[in-house]
Parts: structure tokens; sequence; C-alpha cells
């Protein structure tokens, strides 16, 4: 991400078999961090190591969000609900050079671990669960927490920007109908589109 490229991380497979524990862990426990905490600690670490060994003048900026599919809709994790009020769709869209966003998601500065933990455990908390016969607990949406990270260097008087995404994707494959292998595939075409 530091030298502007783009990457996706997603768990996939069967209902109970450990998406959400092989993405998530237990972030309290260094030995029992899943893949997204430690996506955390190593992109902070990173920023900080740059810091400290690069002899130019560089400016960071880190952005987050987070967004749920759920029944082939979209919605923002991290807005504020109120209490008893559905939570707003939004839009995916497609941009002029064929690059799909969603209208109106909002992006969160944060500038450490910490700060990026409490966004995405703020989401955790409007995500959409349900029960399944196979686990009781088990999501029932798609999620994905994306990971913006911005670079500014001066180089010979010259501002230098270069830009790179994260999107970390745990995919609720719960069932085999028609519309959840929709929106699954497209789900998939998405993000392929995105890494490009």
């Amino acid at each position: 991400m530091l030298k502007g490229y783009n990457c996706t991380i997603f768990a996939y497979g069967q209902t109970g078999c450990g998406k959400t524990h092989t993405m998530m862990g237990d972030p309290s426990t260094a030995s029992e961090r899943g893949i997204i905490p430690n996506c955390f600690a190593h992109i902070f670490g990173a920023i900080e190591e740059n810091r400290q060994e690069s002899d130019k003048e560089t400016k960071y900026l880190v952005q987050c969000s987070y967004l749920e599919i759920y029944k082939e809709d979209v919605f923002d994790l991290l807005t504020e609900r109120k209490r008893g009020a559905p939570a707003q769709k939004l839009d995916v869209r497609e941009d002029a050079n064929r690059n799909f966003y969603v209208k109106d998601l909002k992006w969160v500065m944060v500038n450490s671990i910490e700060e990026m933990e409490k966004a995405m455990n703020f989401g955790n908390n409007n995500r959409k669960t349900a029960a399944t016969k196979m686990n009781a607990r088990s999501s029932r949406s798609h999620s994905i927490f994306q990971v913006y990270l911005e670079t500014a260097t001066t180089q010979d008087g010259q501002q230098v920007i270069k830009a790179g995404k994260l999107n970390l994707v745990d995919l609720a494959v719960s069932s085999s109908s028609p519309a959840t292998t929709r929106t699954s595939s497209a789900l998939f075409d998405t993000l392929a589109r995105c890494d490009q």
C-alpha cells in the first residue's frame, strides 16, 4: 500500500467453517489475532518505520470505510443509526474510468491502530446477524472493511503522491440460492476491478 498498490484479502467458505474467526481472531491476544488486526498493526508499523528511515519529508493520510452487503443491498456500517430507524441503502456507481464506488459511503480518518479498531467495532455493532441451523451467530451479510493509504513525498521540489487501498472482506456464503450466487458473483467482479 505504501507503494501505491491495491489489494484484497477475503475469507470464503461454508457457514461455520471459521471465516470470521480467521479474519478477526481474538484482537486482545497477540498470538490469536486474525488477519485484520494484524493488517492494522502492519500498516501503522510500516508508516512508523518509513518515518524513521526516510530522509524525505513524507505525509501520510489513512482513512477507512466499512460497508455491508445484505440481501443485495449495500449499507454503510460507519454511519450512526437511530434506534428503530431503518438503515439507508447506498447506490453502487461506476465512474468515467469504469471504476466502481459506493455513493455517499462514509470515510473516517484514523491516526492509530486503536482508532481503526474503534471504527471497526462501531461497524460491527451495526452489522446484521441472523440465526441459521448451522451457526446461531453466523453473519448473513458480506462485509468489506476498506483502508485507504495516501503518501505525499517532496522530491526535487515536486510533490509525489501514491495511494493504495486494502479491501478486507468477510463473505457470508451460507446459501446456494440464486440471490446469494448473484451477489457473490457481483462482489467478486467488483473487487477484481478495484485491484486493477
